[in-house]
Parts: structure tokens; C-alpha cells; sequence
């Protein structure tokens, strides 16, 4: 048998990098919302041989032979998410959020047509019609935002914005809305002008699961989302629904429609994600994250930090820092330099140009993961604000910051990752 090399004797660099990609997430807190961390069984997944399996099509019918095992994967994943969610149709297949939201446009539209969606700077996502996007590109996209006062959705204004736009498709959801979404509401708002209606769940998904956050099931026509987030699984997408009206167009859609062979691996590790949270704990979990965002956003609240619709429902506080004279990418910066991982972000009605933002997006799903309680946030808080506060004075490598990076240490040694 021929001699097969370890990473290390293989591939230096790369085995160095990974290395210390790990110390970096030992020994920094990660406060992106899109971010989390998987368990073992999910990375022993994803390494499996399985990822040497080649297949397209679905259980029962593929263009490849020697499926079965994968077949039982990806039966066992559509199961599971179906139990989870309360859903009937369940493509486990799409390779991202992305994929998944562009085979809805594929089956359920023609170029050109209207969508209506959640603008950009108000929380919305790329893939739902931003003009860089493809599915700017390719449809006509119209967007609602939110009131500038409070920064939340005002439904009688989506409602004026879809009778004048008529849109094929109204979506709800995004990546930077931090609130409660009324579906009920949105759901009516689409039948009245005879529009499909989707949500993107990708950032709440695992809260959904947990009852932490209100199911879009009952209420859309389809929901798509991620499996990792707040679902803590793998990086890949999922699309749902409460009915088998759409499975055709949605299967032909992902596969010959937006992708080809599928990721074997990553349907296994998506299998074992679902698994997890079916179990009591992740419903526990979910609520944490929930407390544990409101913590947060209240302890920032007190230092003086503007939070963006005056609080969350969800795994994300939205920063503004307008008021401070500092932009979102100089808050990441500081905070980077005292070991916090964070993401500049635009706010409601934000600069256009990215280096120009104001606002800074974090999300506490993983660092739930790792064990931290409303106490440890309301700690993390007061260190996120003092250090953004320095910042906005001009402050440097100063006392501050080595006091910052100590407490931030201390947390990192007190809930090592899983």
C-alpha cells in the first residue's frame, strides 16, 4: 500500500495555516452573526470518505451508481429538517443560502420579472435582487425598507410599496434585521396582489428550531435558509415548505437547474445538524441565544452604544455609530486588536460606499456555543463598548486596550471552543 502523508508532511503551508486558524478561534471571541461553531460529530462528517462519492439527482434516482449509502444520508437529512421544521418539501441538495434562494427565482420566475424585497441597507441580503447580484441582474428588483426613527418594519408601507410594484415574488428575511417578522402579515400582503411569497431564514433557522423565534412555515409559499448560523451545522442551504405544490419545479430548480453532482459530505454533516437539533438541549440553546443577544444589546445600551431599532429578538445587535464620528470598519479594527471578531455592516440609510458605513453587526451564536451567560455578555458588552468609544477618540494601544485584551482572554480560557 502506498505511503499516504500526513497534512503536515504533505502541504506545510496549508497545515500551518489551519493550525493557526484554530488558535485563532481558541483564543478570540467571535461575535459574527453569521457565524457559529460545529460540534465534532459535524466536522467528522465532513471529512468522511464520503466526500469522494459522486452523485446527481435524488434518493431513488440517480445518474451514478454505488449511492446507496448517500441515499441514506441525504433521506435521513430531508427527514430530520421535515420533523424540525414542520415542513412537507425539503431539498437538502443546494450547496449555499445563495443557490438555494436562486433556484426559488429559477422555478418561479421568468428574467425580468418584479421581485420585491428587503433593501440592502435596511437588512436585506445580495441574493435577494441587490443590483451587484445576479438576481439584480436578471429580475426586476423593487425594495421596502424600515421607518428611520425606530428601524422596523412598517407593514402598511410594504403593503403600499407591493400594490404599486405588483411584484411575481415578495421576500421577507435578510441578513441585518434584528427583529421579529410579522409572516402572518407578510404572507396576506403577497396574496393580496397575487405574489409569491418566500422567506430567507438563513440567520434565525436555528432559532426557528428551537422556538425561539417564530416559524415562517405556516405562513410562506417556500423558506430557504443555511445550515450553519444558528442551525450550527455545516456551510450549505435547505429549501422548505409547508406543501408538495412547488416539489417539482423546486427539485428540477437545484438539480439540472443551479447546480450538478452534489456535496456528499456536506448532506452528511447537514444530516447530523439536524439531528442534533432535534434534541431537548438546542431548544435551550436557542433561548440562550436569544438572552444572551438581549444582554448584550442592553448592556451596550447603557454604555451609550446607539443599537439600531432600539434592541433584538434574534442572535444580532446591529451598532449604530454615527453618533460616535466613527465608521463601522475602524469599530471591527479596534476590536480585532483586542481579540473580539466583528463585522462592519451599513445600517438603515447608511452611506452608500462600504469604507463609509457606520454600522457594526454582531451576533452571538457562537459565542453561546462556547458557554457564555447573560453575565459574561453584559461583561463583553461594557469591553465592545469601551474599546469602540477609544476608538472614536483616537485612542491606541493604551492601558484600555491591554485590560480589554485580558478580559477578553480570561472569557476564551473560561469556555474553550467544543
Amino acid at each position: 500500500m502506498p505511503h499516504c502523508p500526513s497534512l503536515e508532511e504533505s502541504d506545510p503551508l496549508v497545515y500551518e495555516a489551519l493550525a493557526g486558524e484554530r488558535l485563532r478561534q481558541q483564543s478570540q471571541i467571535e461575535l459574527i452573526a453569521s457565524e457559529n461553531i460545529v460540534s465534532p460529530a459535524v466536522r467528522a462528517a465532513l471529512g468522511h470518505e464520503i466526500v469522494n462519492k459522486t452523485l446527481e439527482g435524488y434518493p431513488g434516482s440517480r445518474f451514478h451508481g454505488g449511492g446507496r449509502f448517500v441515499d441514506r444520508v441525504e433521506q435521513a437529512a430531508i427527514e430530520r429538517a421535515r420533523q424540525l421544521f414542520g415542513a412537507t418539501y425539503v431539498n437538502v441538495q443546494p450547496h449555499s443560502g445563495v443557490q438555494a434562494n436562486q433556484a426559488v427565482f429559477f422555478a418561479l420566475l421568468q428574467p425580468g420579472d418584479p421581485v420585491l424585497s428587503l433593501d440592502l441597507a435596511a437588512g436585506g441580503h445580495l441574493s435577494h435582487g441587490a443590483k451587484p447580484n445576479l438576481s439584480g441582474r436578471w429580475f426586476t428588483a423593487h425594495h421596502y425598507g424600515v421607518e428611520r426613527e425606530s428601524g422596523l418594519l412598517n407593514y402598511d408601507r410594504i403593503a403600499e410599496r407591493a400594490a404599486a410594484v405588483k411584484p411575481r415574488l415578495l421576500i421577507a428575511g435578510g441578513s441585518a434585521y434584528p427583529r421579529e417578522i410579522d409572516f402572518a402579515r407578510m404572507a396576506a400582503i403577497a396574496q393580496e396582489v397575487g405574489a409569491a411569497f418566500m422567506v430567507d431564514m438563513a440567520h434565525v433557522a436555528g432559532l426557528v428550531a428551537a422556538g425561539a423565534y417564530p416559524s415562517p412555515l405556516p405562513h410562506a409559499d417556500i423558506v430557504t435558509c443555511t445550515t450553519t448560523k444558528t442551525l450550527r451545522g455545516p456551510r450549505g442551504g435547505l429549501i422548505l415548505s409547508r406543501s408538495d405544490a412547488l416539489a417539482r419545479q423546486l427539485q428540477a430548480a437545484i438539480f439540472p437547474g443551479v447546480q450538478g453532482s452534489l456535496h456528499s459530505n456536506v448532506l452528511a454533516a447537514k444530516a447530523v445538524c439536524l439531528g442534533e437539533a432535534l434534541a431537548p438541549d438546542f431548544k435551550d440553546y436557542g433561548h440562550r441565544v436569544v438572552a444572551n443577544a438581549r444582554r448584550l444589546a442592553a448592556a451596550l445600551q447603557e454604555d451609550g452604544i446607539d443599537v439600531v431599532s432600539g434592541g433584538t429578538d434574534s442572535h444580532m445587535v446591529l451598532l449604530d455609530l454615527s453618533r460616535l464620528g466613527l465608521t463601522g470598519l475602524a469599530a471591527e479594527n479596534a476590536l480585532a486588536a483586542v481579540d473580539i471578531t466583528s463585522n462592519r455592516n451599513p445600517i438603515p440609510f447608511d452611506r452608500p460606499r462600504p469604507a463609509d458605513w457606520v454600522g457594526l453587526r454582531l451576533g452571538v451564536a457562537a459565542a453561546t456555543t462556547r458557554g457564555l451567560d447573560e453575565a459574561d455578555m453584559a461583561s463583553l458588552g461594557e469591553i465592545v463598548a469601551q474599546v469602540v468609544k477609544a476608538a472614536a477618540a483616537g485612542g491606541g494601544d493604551d492601558e484600555g486596550s491591554r485590560q480589554a485584551r485580558a478580559a477578553v482572554a480570561r472569557l476564551c480560557d473560561a469556555y474553550p471552543p467544543p
